[in-house]
């Protein structure tokens, strides 16, 4: 099988890091399913930067790696297709996880091949491409109309929502809506411990509100939500703002600055998948102010450690969470609204609500499902 996607995968030394959730045990699924797995992807080569997430081994050792450099453009763009068109021919089966632009030219082939492919849709292209920069808003309606067109005829198609992303890109294949989300066990002593810690807020202290995600991502928002906790401190209030995520931080840094926060938003850095839950336990609300997700993990997680969870309405998000804690995307003053509400009652009530929705994300009924949509694309591929 092989594997199209625009992750980027850090080389350093003759090995290869992941540098996000393309983990070796995400794709153990795929090797328990098709054998033997190559991924397309693309190619960063290690800066300082990668220094801590090389460090922390997320190296990837258990498939073959096909890469391209990452600054592909009208020159190259030729090579990496005719590439494609290769990779498309020499598989037997063929995994697509959109958005990808890799992924829409892989699928052009596999039709003309008459070979069976199977699309997995992580997130909306139109909103990945519109909220990243001036040039992302002229690709973002190509993006839209090519996967629109390319999932309505998709055979088999994986979203990771239940209904956002199956309203804006229809199939008429067969589907099924699986988060790609995998949890640990959920223990009762988890909610426990987040209830004691909420009881035992004191007046005086701040409250923390946290973040997970890359800190140089613009349409991630963080920025909204550090002028959101100066508007409020302003007014009397006390609120702590700790980022985890990798990345450049200046520009959020220049905001604190800009806004009287400084001292108020901590920047954590990248943190290993084992210490994120140890970073939840520690704040007080979780809030996600993105313009742009599919179904986010990072959320799911936050729940998962039972954390009052607000969000931005985007994607997925608001099938999560309570629609009474759901912000208008980029606005301050909506989420300077809503922090407000926050008192003790609210959270006690929110905290077992995350709870009680992350158990949903149960590891053993969520790949069940997911592996038995994928045997049943294998054995119809063998047909």
């Amino acid at each position: 099988m092989i594997f199209f996607h625009s992750h980027k995968f850090i080389s350093d030394n003759g090995k290869y890091y992941t540098s996000g959730s393309l983990n070796n045990g995400v794709f153990q699924r795929y090797l328990n399913w098709f054998g033997e797995v190559t991924v397309f992807a693309n190619e960063l080569s290690a800066t300082k930067d990668h220094a801590k997430l090389i460090n922390d081994n997320n190296e990837v050792t258990n498939v073959n790696l096909d890469l391209v450099n990452t600054k592909v453009n009208l020159r190259n763009s030729i090579t990496v297709i005719r590439k494609i068109k290769e990779a498309v021919y020499s598989h037997d089966y063929i995994v697509i996880r959109m958005p990808s632009f890799y992924g829409i030219v892989a699928i052009r082939y596999a039709e003309k091949m008459n070979k069976k492919y199977l699309v997995e849709v992580v997130g909306c292209p139109w909103d990945a491409f519109w909220n990243h920069s001036l040039k992302g808003k002229i690709i973002a309606p190509f993006m839209w109309f090519f996967t629109r067109k390319t999932l309505k005829d998709a055979p088999y198609v994986v979203y990771v929502t239940n209904e956002f992303l199956q309203r804006r890109y229809p199939t008429k294949g067969k589907s099924i809506g699986c988060s790609d989300v995998v949890l640990p066990k959920l223990e009762k002593g988890i909610l426990k411990k987040r209830l004691e810690k909420i009881n035992l807020l004191e007046k005086r202290k701040p409250i923390i509100l946290g973040t997970t995600a890359a800190v140089n991502v613009r349409y991630k928002g963080q920025e909204y939500v550090i002028k959101a906790i100066s508007k409020l401190n302003n007014e009397g209030h006390n609120f702590e703002y700790h980022l985890a995520g990798g990345g450049d931080n200046q520009y959020l840094k220049n905001v604190a600055k800009e806004c009287g926060v400084e001292d108020k938003v901590f920047f954590l850095g990248a943190l290993p998948h084992v210490k994120v839950f140890d970073y939840l336990d520690n704040i007080d609300i979780y809030i996600q102010p993105s313009k742009q997700e599919g179904l986010p993990r990072a959320l799911v997680e936050a729940m998962s450690r039972g954390c009052p969870s607000l969000g931005s309405k985007t994607g997925g998000i608001p099938e999560l969470l309570n629609k009474e804690f759901i912000f208008k995307n980029g606005s301050v003053e909506e989420i300077s609204e809503l922090l407000k509400k926050v008192d003790e009652k609210m959270m006690l009530f929110e905290a077992e609500r995350s709870f009680k929705k992350a158990n949903e994300f149960n590891k053993e009924l969520l790949d069940k499902k997911r592996t038995n949509f994928y045997l049943k694309f294998v054995r119809n591929a063998e047909i």
